[in-house]
């Protein structure tokens, strides 16, 4: 009887051999729904961070003549850093034995050697892969969602910097447009930051009232006003010894401001209807979408708060600024998704693939998660077809064409506001604007773009 294996799950193969790489991903494209391998450990992590794997199989040696194994354990180390439930198998060789066993100590699945029998691979292998899928998935409650950050010049150059701050105490102002992630960008930092294991406390800072803004940050002692039944400590003392984010920072009132800049400059705080103060250790981290330096002009907001709080400035760019975000991004959601509904949803149409990509997605990766859940829980079969989206390729939505333009001004403005709906992406624009990329490249010389 022809027994006919489900097809399912992902694997990222790590080895510098082109002969086993290409031998195993005809070998494993019978039981993984895809396979992908790498040659090096350079590009590992975006790789892993983009595809998340259900198993990764890593090579101990990727220099030729060396043998120690360091290698591999040096990348199962730094995997597990960052994704601790990742599984990785090691792939290793019969005198590298007990370097394998080591590597399960740090945190290894299994190992297998080379040369390998294969039919007890693939059992490894997919018996892990099964394993993990039917665990059930257990978030932290302090645990934040991760940054995906790919590959474009604009996030690695962020990611450059949020390196460099994470380990210092400095105060960062986090702006952007919104659904671009600022809250992740701070559950991030905060990850990264010496101050990880204590809390990380969230505040929208724009939805506390007036009235209430001193007893929800500062705390209250029992009795200060009509409802304090009890002494309170308010959001600075719960993030004591850890971070405390402050969405919305530009929508707090004036009058507030001011008590904001004194609690930042005493870094103590005083409970409403108390005289005693309170010192408080905390990393502030703020975020908004607002163009502060125009409010502070305007005399909507402190000058000095927002150089108190602006430290460190970091700019959260538009998901169409970061195309090659779309898909992968997509791809976690439809995951996620999928297994909260407990629908049978694997992946996109080509069709689907397109719209995402000529979209503009004015509301974001919020707006992209949305759309996500949405084509989950309507999908009918496994893959997702058309998410509906109205495309926005060709039309002039970022600019205005006026009755005396020419037709070579429409073609220039056009062709200006597709440049900047997708970030400049030459393949992007081209399919967006239905032209050809050498056609393009012309018309981006004859007006000077």
């Amino acid at each position: 009887m022809r027994v006919i294996m489900l097809k399912k799950g992902k694997i990222l193969v790590v080895d510098d051999n082109q002969g086993i790489r290409e031998a195993l991903k005809i070998l494993l494209g019978g039981c993984f729904e895809r396979v992908e391998t790498l040659p090096s450990p350079v590009s590992l992590m975006r790789t892993v961070e983009s595809l998340r794997p259900d198993v990764i199989l890593l090579d101990m040696n990727f220099k030729t003549d060396i043998n120690t194994g360091n290698e591999g354990l040096f990348w199962l180390s730094e995997i597990k850093a960052w994704w601790p439930e990742q599984a990785v198998v090691l792939f290793t060789a019969y005198a590298d034995i007990a370097l394998a066993v080591e590597g399960m100590k740090r945190g290894a699945e299994d190992f297998i050697v080379k040369p390998w029998e294969n039919a007890k691979l693939i059992e490894t292998l997919t018996g892990i892969r099964d394993k993990k899928k039917a665990a059930p998935k257990v978030k932290a409650a302090d645990e934040g969602p991760r940054m995906f950050w790919g590959e474009s010049v604009v996030m690695q150059r962020l990611r450059s910097n949020v390196e460099k701050i994470a380990t210092t105490d400095a105060t960062v102002l986090i702006t952007g447009e919104n659904g671009t992630g600022k809250d992740v960008l701070a559950h991030e930092i905060h990850s990264l930051s010496g101050r990880s294991a204590g809390p990380m406390v969230c505040v929208d800072a724009g939805a506390i009232t007036e009235t209430l803004f001193e007893s929800e940050l500062f705390g209250h002692v029992k009795g200060a006003f009509t409802d304090a039944k009890s002494d309170h400590a308010g959001k600075f003392e719960q993030a004591n010894g850890g971070t405390l984010f402050l969405d919305e920072i530009a929508n707090i009132p004036q009058q507030s401001q001011a008590k904001l800049l004194r609690v930042l400059q005493s870094r103590s705080v005083t409970r409403v209807g108390d005289t005693k103060s309170i010192p408080v250790d905390i990393r502030l981290i703020c975020a908004t979408n607002a163009d502060v330096p125009a409010l502070v002009r305007d005399g909507l907001f402190r000058e000095d708060l927002y150089y108190r709080l602006n430290t460190i400035s970091l700019e959260l760019p538009p998901l169409r600024r970061r195309p090659d975000a779309i898909v992968p991004l997509a791809g976690q959601f439809l995951e996620e998704f999928a297994g909260k509904y407990g629908r049978d949803v694997t992946g996109f149409s080509p069709a689907a693939v397109a719209e995402m990509e000529s979209y503009a997605w004015p509301g974001n990766i919020r707006e992209l998660r949305n759309c996500i859940e949405k084509a989950v829980i309507l999908a009918d079969g496994e893959t997702i077809g058309d998410l509906g989206l109205e495309s926005t390729g060709g039309n002039v939505t970022d600019t205005e064409i006026s009755a005396a333009d020419t037709m070579e001004s429409v073609e220039e403005k056009t062709i200006r506001a597709a440049m900047n709906r997708f970030g400049g992406n030459i393949s992007l624009v081209a399919k967006s604007l239905n032209i050809s990329r050498p056609t393009l490249y012309a018309k981006l010389k004859k007006y000077g773009i």
